[in-house]
């Protein structure tokens, strides 16, 4: 199952796993490099950027030379970081390691920056289409779909257009959001739980991800995959593009990205097109900033109630994860973080730290630029509450006791602290507790021992 260590991974780790052969492809394509670029961390974009007309080798001397000296661990950080997606080539010399800007990645990088670049499609010209919405028609479309795609996930009766859902994005939320047993409903795993209170991008990214890691599975090119989707981020928000223009892939890929409100599909008389919203244009954005500020919602007070001043059914559902909803008006849903309601939510795998950052992320303007934006004392005893819960750890055991021997106790204790399986002995009434989990060697051995 998906932990939420892999919810929190950049996207950038997936690129880096392709083959050398494969990433070298999609950095001939100018606009993934310029994606790229965006994604790195700021001293590597410096590195990049300094090194782009340098064709010879750079000693790693004096590439620390560019760099103050309380720099050295953001050095080390962007360095691995341009290794890892093979932008940087490392030429081990018998004295010191160089590096080198991987060739493919520099020449395109270089016409990209002197020439520009030119999309595989152009815009589809206003007498041949109809009428384009407009950027509000476009935000409000990408919301509403958004909100239904995470509303589905959170309960299939919630979503409203359920059944437009494909069975590859359906998929996706079986690979570690929802489990289903027999003929049980299905329901939120602790990933799922996690995945609700992350920040958009994160969850976009991580959709996307798995969205991938699936096709790649029905045989799909992943590295063609990744390429459309980072080209997609450089199109024009609102312009229409016409769906001929594609591949049978990413035709598929289309239709499955208009549900989750990245695109927006049309049809004329004659033609069909698609209309990146702000979600798919920001996406190599996102790579680089996953923490852009967007409108809060929510004020917390000191007494632990919460009042939040939104009309989406989502906030919602997500405030019901770790609080008491009380009432609703068209415009408003008040409730309050009790002690139950948080305990639920910890036994559900949501952690405290979690629903601080939740809390803060959406904190209401109002409120956003006071520091701290969520009351102290509710910060503290939502994290006290948690530790609460960790005070006593159950785990599974055996008891031993009436040997035949102390030689045959003391071997049974040896044998179990070797195995890391000892939680408890007393080696004057020859009594020992081990872990359920050796419990059958326990038993061999001491068979053999008889």
């Amino acid at each position: 199952m998906p932990q939420v260590k892999i919810i929190a991974k950049n996207f950038m780790d997936m690129v880096s796993s392709l083959p050398a052969i494969k990433l070298d492809m999609l950095y001939r394509n100018q606009f993934i490099c310029e994606a790229i670029l965006r994604s790195l961390p700021p001293l590597a974009k410096k590195y990049v950027l300094q090194m782009l007309y340098i064709d010879a080798p750079v000693t790693s001397k004096s590439l620390q030379e560019w760099v103050l000296a309380d720099g050295s661990s953001k050095h080390k950080v962007a360095i691995d970081r341009l290794i890892q997606l093979r932008v940087f080539e490392v030429i081990d010399r018998k004295k010191e390691t160089a590096y080198k800007l991987n060739p493919t990645f520099q020449t395109s990088l270089r016409k990209h920056l002197i020439y520009g670049g030119t999309l595989p499609r152009e815009p589809m010209p206003p007498n041949v289409i109809a009428r384009l919405p407009t950027s509000e028609e476009l935000d409000a479309y990408a919301l509403e779909q958004w909100e239904c795609f995470l509303l589905q996930l959170i309960s299939s009766g919630q979503a409203e257009r359920s059944s437009s859902f494909s069975s590859s994005m359906m998929r996706i939320f079986q690979r570690g959001l929802l489990r289903q047993r027999d003929k049980e409903a299905a329901r939120l795993t602790e990933s799922g739980f996690q995945f609700l209170l992350m920040d958009t991008n994160a969850q976009l990214w991580y959709i996307i991800r798995e969205y991938i890691t699936n096709s790649e599975e029905q045989g799909v090119d992943q590295a063609d995959l990744i390429a459309f989707l980072l080209e997609l981020s450089f199109h024009t928000t609102g312009e229409a593009y016409n769906l001929d223009t594609l591949t049978d892939d990413q035709a598929v890929m289309i239709k499955d990205l208009a549900d989750l409100g990245l695109v927006k599909l049309q049809k004329g008389r004659k033609d069909s097109w698609f209309i990146p919203t702000k979600l798919a244009t920001n996406l190599s954005v996102s790579l680089a900033d996953t923490t852009s500020r967007k409108q809060g919602f929510v004020v917390v007070e000191t007494n632990f109630r919460m009042y939040s001043y939104s009309s989406s059914k989502l906030h919602t559902e997500i405030l019901r994860l770790f609080s008491r909803v009380e009432y609703q008006l068209p415009n408003l849903i008040v409730g309050a973080m009790t002690k139950e309601s948080l305990y639920n939510a910890f036994e559900n795998g949501i952690t405290a730290e979690q629903i601080v950052t939740f809390l803060q992320q959406n904190a209401h303007p109002r409120v956003a630029e006071k520091v701290p934006s969520v009351p102290e004392n509710v910060t503290d005893q939502i994290r006290l509450w948690e530790s609460d819960l960790k005070r006593v750890e159950m785990t599974p055991s055996h008891f031993y006791d009436e040997f035949p021997s102390r030689d045959v106790f003391e071997a049974a204790s040896d044998f179990a602290r070797m195995h890391s399986g000892l939680l408890w002995e007393d080696a004057k009434k020859m009594r020992m507790v081990v872990k359920a989990e050796i419990h059958m060697l326990m038993r061999e051995h001491l068979r053999g021992q008889k």
